[in-house]
This record gives C-alpha cells, structure tokens and sequence, in this order.
C-alpha cells in the first residue's frame, strides 16, 4: 500500500475590505503627494531642477514644457486670426524647434529649462495650432510632424531614465538614503506605521 501524501494547508489569505483599501490608497496618495511630481531628488544638488510651491515639489522642465505647450496653442490662434491661416508659420516654428532640441542634445552644457523645454514646446504648438486651423494638407502635415516630435521626445525621454549625474561627485552618495531621498522614505515609513495600525 502506498503512502498517501496529503498536500499542505495553505495559509488563509489576509482579506482587506474594500472600505478599508480605499482608506489606504487615499492615504498613500496624501503621503506622496509632495514629491509624487518632482522627478529629482530633494536636496540641494537639484534645487535648480525642481519647483517648490508649498509643501509640494515639482519638476522645472516638465512644468515649463506644460506651460509652454499652453501658451502656444493662444499664441498659434492669434497668429492665425492676425496673418491668416499660415503653414509657412507651422513649418518654420516647427524647424526651430527641433534645432533647439537638437542642439541640446549635442551640446554638454546645462543651458536653462526656458530654452530647452518652454521654447520648444511652445513652438511646437504653435506650430501644431497653425497647422491644423490651416486646413490645408501641407499644414496638417507639419502639425502631424510637430506632434510625432514631441511623442518621439517623450518616448526617449522615458526611456532615458533619470539623469543622476550630481550624485557621482556627491559626499553623501553612500548614506542609505541620503538628503534627496531622506524625506521621501521618512514619509513612507509614516504610512507603513499606519498602515500596521489598520490592518
């Protein structure tokens, strides 16, 4: 006769209710709000990198790629409405624009985020604007240029990752964490307590 093994009893899963689960996701969201946007480290190597309004950081380039992106789309309809519908304007802020960006690239110098992330955007659509409110096919070519440029950008810059350059020279780059991240992992062990708490 055979042994008969009998499989082991899985250990009852810890079921969290759905009240319960909100409570936790809303409070992990109010831990993180303050740095959910800023894309840098907190310390005083990226200060220039990052805006602060209250409590809460932001990151300097993609909120003037933001800013710039809204300007140009007034900027593209008052140019439309004062010079008439202009693909030679789609196609020229376009060209600027991915000189400007090409430039930066190349180039090893920090040159301000105005000039590398307002300016282009801005460019880019007005151009996209211009493009489309020319209702033309060589217009809606250049705003399908523009856009396939910033979706391209994007894509790379994702895919880049962050730049993390001043941490190489930085004294603090074998604290575990250092002041970039001390407030970041302060506010997550807050939650993790009250976390413990609830469940």
């Amino acid at each position: 006769m055979s042994d008969i093994v009998v499989p082991a009893a899985r250990p009852p899963r810890h079921r969290i209710d759905p009240k319960t689960q909100k409570k936790l996701a809303r409070l992990s969201r109010r831990a993180h709000r303050f740095h959910q946007f800023a894309h840098h480290p907190l310390c005083g190597n990226y200060a220039g990198e990052v805006i602060r309004i209250g409590r809460n950081r932001f990151c300097r380039g993609c909120c003037y790629a933001l800013l710039g992106g809204a300007l140009g789309v007034p900027t593209g309809v008052a140019v439309d409405l004062g010079l008439g519908p202009s693909t030679t304007i789609a196609w020229v802020t376009t060209a600027i624009a991915a000189a400007i960006i090409v430039v930066t690239l190349l180039t090893r110098r920090r040159i301000t985020k105005l000039v590398t992330r307002l300016a282009p955007a801005c460019m880019m659509s007005v151009a996209m604007t211009c493009g489309v409110l020319g209702l033309g096919t060589s217009g809606f070519i250049a705003a399908l240029a523009a856009a396939m440029i910033v979706g391209g950008l994007r894509l790379l810059y994702g895919k880049r990752g962050p730049d993390r350059t001043p941490c190489t020279t930085c004294p603090e780059r074998e604290l575990q964490p250092c002041s970039g991240f001390a407030p970041i992992v302060s506010r997550e062990r807050a939650f993790q307590r009250a976390v413990r708490k609830m469940i």
